[in-house]
């Protein structure tokens, strides 16, 4: 007790001792300036307490590194679109060379006449120029989805991605200038002194520049190509009706003057042609007493003092500032384009989330599962294959690197069988050659080397036959976004299914798969475009499942039909895939990393390592138990853990770390084993036909006649119209607004004829109206159609219809479209614009009118079927508007084109459509006017200057309606012949 007492005591007097050392130290610290200092050093202030796990900084980088970032990953853009570039710049080249030979200095005299020409050889270099920057607005529609997903993680600033994106294109323009007037300027004969080649080139640059940093603005702020398009042509059509050279200030209404100045075209026409005309060797005196160079500047309303040519260059420099930040703040504040999913009825909705919940909770017991009623007859047919090896060139970086051969082995001794009834599975590591497998099995491939056996039913495969009982679900699901899910399985059904099986049959057996594949209850849903609107990712994997079922295949290969699902959306997409399978067909289905309820849905596996080399091809067992067992009983493979997935587990104990920790190699193993024998005397077996079997034998190539074919593709075509307003509804818009300006502007000038200048600029309406409309069609028409020709490479694979059914359903669709816009184009300029009114004559400028136009859509069909992507067929359908304005007869007239491009005048549409517009209006006039010095009637005029005659209408009408029907057959040529799928 008394040693307890003593031990308390001195705890007491410890801890006593104890406060008194703390309590000193406390105060040692907070007195003690050295206390004070470490105290501060060693606790931080409460409000900094916390901070080191908090960002108090927007963006991670500081401004100008942020800038430097932007600016490298700017500069390797440009490095990876160097074809793009180079293929504009290239272009531009050959139409700068064009042009030379066109405006050839040796047939250019110091003339008035002559005079005319030169002016419209300075107008074209102005329009080459300011069309050579339209790629630049695809380019950057393409980019926007990646900079608002970076803008939205707070990567940059805004100012930081446009400075770079615009100041890194002033070497483009530069270059672009110096290549077309390097090519022109003395080639065309122009003042030839140092000094006014560079003012030249000095405002071509900065023009250029100008453009293409608009088209970025305009990109950046609709962030559509069929929006932007509309407005950049839009602005286009402003551009150069007030440019000046098509109609002069002096003719436009006073109190649209403002429209002059707000052109950058109009700053780089005044300083360009000053810049020429005003040189010494133009001041020679004409027959009025003026100097050539005045009367041509008076005449096009363009005369100023070369003061004004720096007004200009400052207005250009202007433009490009106020372009760049107008880029800026579209990106700073423009949010991007609203993303949605389309709407249904809100009774389906409710049934389909209740719908989705019962599925997520039900039993996994596959005697639960609704066996699907086949109403059609299905054969059942095996697909075995061996010794299967496929083949490409080895690439060029592989064989630097020292690869031995000059082929490169994907699949290497592939042998299996696919059976009726029995869901496969084939899985393997990404780049095992899983997908590779499906398309040589599908016959997909569009190159490389195939070797190997493949036989279906027991008979050789033969492509032709096999695609008529194939279905084939790709990995990416490509619909056409403006149908409903019904409408896209009854689309596929009623060009698959054969032609004896009636409508009624036809649209119970449609109802059957929506309901197999659980897209009964959203049939009416628009498919929409992924991640953007309409169906989920989920959904679309079913509708892809549902548009291949439909067509009654015997055999089904899917392609990772649950990659980038959740599990519940992968299990109903695995549940609709077994009730396929329970009706009798072989499906084969790649997946990667399944759940183990998925992956024990399946019957059979078949395992792929690298080099496209099969380990395991056998049965997967009750709870995988087959597969468990076979690479148990290999040695120094681990045992499963309980509870564990077989999947994962499987994929681990294979991989490659594994054959190396353990010196083995499973193909070899799995060569040595009793399985492969299994599997090479299964496919034995199924390779032998069965008796009183027939081989695949089908009487036409494609289920539904052409008759049949041609229908169901206009019904598709008409419905993706009338679905697609911003296409249709836009270009409408383009014709009603450009027909509003062009009346305004030309305010019956047509009856006002007294010089060669009225007569041009009656002219320049008439060429303004279509081509510009007509551009307008042919590059809005490329990314809408270009949409579509993703989904036809899919269903001309699946054997749906000929290209010929669809080339002409893609051309017959629009004319009904391109009718409208000549309606309402007609209405509005010919009366406005002063024309005559007679029968005769207004019908000769609607017929002309709709074959042009219909010509310039035709094209851009064209293009598409024959460019790789949009922004090639965007720079073709630019050279293609260039060459048609070059050899139209407007900047040139026809007998003024030499002889060696004559040719090419007459294989112009333009050319035709000119020739038809002014002769059917003017060509039996005979009222006098004055031309370069004379006085000539009206229709002499015609034919003096532009070589058109009257007597000669009945042919050019047959020209023009002949230009439509053969850009048709040339795009359905293409169309059938040009795949730019490489798989």
């Amino acid at each position: 007790m008394a040693l307890e007492m003593k031990l308390s005591i001195f705890l007491r007097s410890v801890g006593s001792y104890a406060q008194k050392e703390k309590r000193q130290l406390t105060f040692f610290k907070r007195e003690n300036h050295r206390g004070r200092k470490l105290h501060e050093q060693s606790v931080p202030p409460k409000s900094q307490l916390g901070k080191e796990a908090l960002a108090f900084n927007k963006y991670s980088l500081q401004k100008l590194e942020m800038f430097k970032a932007c600016g490298a990953r700017e500069a390797l853009l440009m490095k990876r679109n160097m074809f793009v570039y180079v293929f504009k710049t290239g272009q531009l080249a050959i139409i700068a060379l064009v042009t030379m030979s066109v405006f050839l200095r040796t047939r250019m005299t110091i003339s008035f006449t002559h005079a005319n020409y030169y002016m419209g050889a300075l107008f074209f270099s102005i329009f080459m120029i300011m069309l050579n920057g339209i790629p630049e607005m695809s380019m950057q529609i393409g980019r926007l989805p990646s900079f608002y997903k970076q803008k939205s993680y707070y990567f940059y600033s805004s100012w930081a991605y446009a400075i770079p994106a615009s100041v890194l294109k002033v070497p483009i323009s530069i270059l672009d200038s110096l290549v077309w007037i390097s090519i022109t300027y003395y080639g065309i004969g122009y003042t030839p002194t140092v000094s006014r080649f560079f003012c030249q080139f000095l405002i071509l640059c900065l023009l250029h520049h100008s453009v293409t940093s608009q088209y970025r603005f305009i990109a950046s702020y609709f962030q559509t190509p069929i929006v932007s398009f509309f407005y950049l042509f839009l602005a286009l059509t402003v551009f150069l009706t007030f440019g000046g050279f098509i109609l002069p200030k002096t003719s436009m209404p006073g109190w649209l003057n403002w429209g002059f100045w707000i052109s950058p075209m109009t700053y780089a026409e005044i300083s360009i042609v000053i810049n020429e005309f005003l040189a010494p060797r133009w001041q020679k005196e004409s027959i009025q007493n003026i100097t050539i160079g005045n009367q041509i500047l008076v005449n096009h309303g363009l005369y100023y003092s070369w003061h004004y040519y720096w007004i200009s260059f400052g207005a250009l420099l202007g433009s490009i500032l106020l372009f760049y930040i107008a880029f800026g703040l579209a990106l700073d504040y423009r949010t991007p384009t609203e993303e949605y999913h389309g709407s249904r009825p809100t009774k389906s909705l409710c049934q389909q989330q209740e719908k989705d919940y019962t599925i997520q909770n039900e039993s996994d017991d596959q005697s639960n599962i609704s066996k699907a009623k086949v109403t059609i007859p299905v054969m059942h047919l095996p697909i075995t294959f061996h010794n299967l090896n496929y083949y490409i060139d080895t690439p060029p970086e592989m064989l630097k690197q020292g690869y031995p051969t000059r082929r490169l082995r994907l699949l290497n001794n592939i042998t299996g069988a696919l059976r009726p009834g029995v869901l496969s599975a084939l899985m393997g590591v990404s780049g095992a050659g899983k997908t590779t497998l499906l398309d040589v099995l599908a016959g997909r491939k569009t190159g490389g080397y195939i070797e190997g056996d493949i036989r279906i039913g027991g008979y050789p495969k033969v492509q032709e036959t096999f695609v008529r009982i194939l279905g084939y679900c790709e990995q990416v699901d490509i619909h056409s976004p403006q149908l409903t899910v019904e409408e896209s399985v009854t689309y596929s059904a009623w060009l698959r299914l054969p032609s004896h099986v009636d409508e009624q049959t036809r649209s119970k057996f449609v109802a059957e798969v929506l309901e197999t594949v659980e897209l009964d209850q959203i049939k009416d849903v628009l498919v929409g475009s992924p991640q953007k609107n309409g169906l989920s990712m989920e959904q679309r994997k079913r509708l892809t499942i549902a548009v291949e079922l439909v067509s009654n295949p015997s055999i089904i290969l899917m392609d990772e039909p649950t990659t980038g699902l959740d599990t519940r959306s992968a299990a109903i997409v695995i549940r609709a895939v077994k009730n396929i399978c329970e009706t009798g067909r072989t499906v084969v289905c790649t997946i990667h990393q399944p759940s183990t309820e998925i992956f024990e849905a399946f019957d059979e596996l078949i395992l792929m390592k690298s080099g496209g080399k099969t380990i395991y091809s056998g049965p997967i067992g009750e709870r995988s138990c087959k597969v468990i067992e076979y690479f148990e009983k290999i040695s120094g493979v681990p045992k499963i853990k309980s509870n564990c997935n077989p999947a994962t587990w499987m994929m681990d104990v294979t991989s490659t770390s594994m054959e190396v920790q353990h010196n083995m190699d499973f193909a070899i193993l799995y060569e040595e084993s009793s399985l492969h024998r299994e599997a090479e005397d299964l496919v034995e077996q199924l390779s032998i036909p069965l008796p009183n079997s027939e081989n695949l034998c089908f009487s036409h190539s494609f289920a539904q006649n052409g008759w049949i074919q041609l229908k169901a593709c206009l019904w598709k075509q008409n419905i993706t119209y009338w679905r697609s307003p911003q296409y249709n509804l836009r270009r409408i818009m383009m014709t009603v607004i450009s027909a509003l300006i062009y009346g305004i502007l030309f305010w019956k000038h047509a009856k006002v004829l007294n010089n060669e200048q009225d007569m041009l600029s009656v002219f320049g309406a008439m060429y303004l109206g279509f081509t510009t409309i007509g551009a307008y069609n042919d590059q809005t028409i490329i990314p809408f159609s270009t949409t579509e020709r993703i989904v036809m490479y899919r269903e001309r694979f699946a054997g749906m219809y000929s290209s010929w059914s669809y080339s002409f359903a893609q051309a017959f669709i629009e004319i009904p479209y391109v009718f409208i816009q000549v309606v309402l184009y007609t209405l509005i300029v010919y009366p406005s614009t002063g024309y005559y009114w007679t029968a005769h004559k207004f019908l000769w400028f609607f017929y002309t009118t709709f074959c042009s136009i219909l010509s310039y859509v035709y094209v851009g069909l064209l293009l598409v079927s024959i460019t790789p992507n949009v922004q090639v067929a965007t720079i073709l359908a630019s050279f293609f508007n260039t060459m048609q304005t070059l050899f139209s007869g407007f900047i040139l007239p026809a007998p003024q084109i030499p002889k060696w491009w004559t040719w090419l005048y007459y294989l112009t549409p333009t050319s035709w459509a000119l020739n038809a517009l002014l002769t059917s209006q003017y060509g039996n006039i005979e009222k006098e006017v004055k031309a370069f010095g004379e006085t000539k009637s009206v229709s002499i005029f015609l034919n003096d200057y532009f070589g058109f005659h009257q007597d000669k209408l009945s042919v050019v009408a047959a020209v023009l309606v002949a230009f439509p029907f053969v850009l048709i057959i040339l795009f359905s040529l293409s169309i059938e012949k040009l795949n730019f799928q490489k798989r």
